[in-house]
């Protein structure tokens, strides 16, 4: 007669998820869900509205900063040429009493972008309040 081996099987791991304390968690958060949904009160929300926009400027003030670094200030139609140290006495110059105008600096894109935060800080200092970029897309 042939020994016969015992091969060692002792208990086997199952390889299958418990469901029942799975269940058990949904059923208390279900029931958690169900007695505070009533408890919350609708709240209402106050929207924007178009008459609460800031007002259109009257008049733009745009200053182009051009490949070699030359300033021209353009407004109403007429160009002016201006330094560094003096864009922000024209730009002055320009507004005048007009609290609602806007100014807008473009630069062409090889102009060191140090160029363009001197001529803003210069406005800044000058107390110009609304100081805008030209933003264009590429063609």
């Amino acid at each position: 007669m042939p020994a016969v081996s015992s091969r060692g099987r002792g208990r086997r791991t199952i390889a299958e998820i418990n469901m029942v304390p799975f269940i058990d968690v949904m059923l208390v958060l279900l029931i958690i869900f169900m007695v505070t949904a009533p408890m919350i009160t609708p709240s209402v929300v106050d929207l924007p509205s178009v008459g609460k926009a800031a007002k259109q400027p009257d008049k733009v003030i745009q200053i182009v900063i051009q490949k070699d670094e030359r300033l021209e200030l353009v407004s109403d139609g007429k160009t002016d040429s201006a330094t560094l140290p003096s864009v922000a006495a024209s730009v002055k110059r320009l507004v005048g009493d007009e609290q609602n105008t806007a100014v807008v600096i473009s630069a062409d894109r090889t102009v060191k972008y140090e160029t363009v935060v001197q001529v803003m800080d210069s406005l800044q200092r000058a107390g110009i309040a609304r100081v805008g970029l030209s933003v264009q897309l590429a063609p």
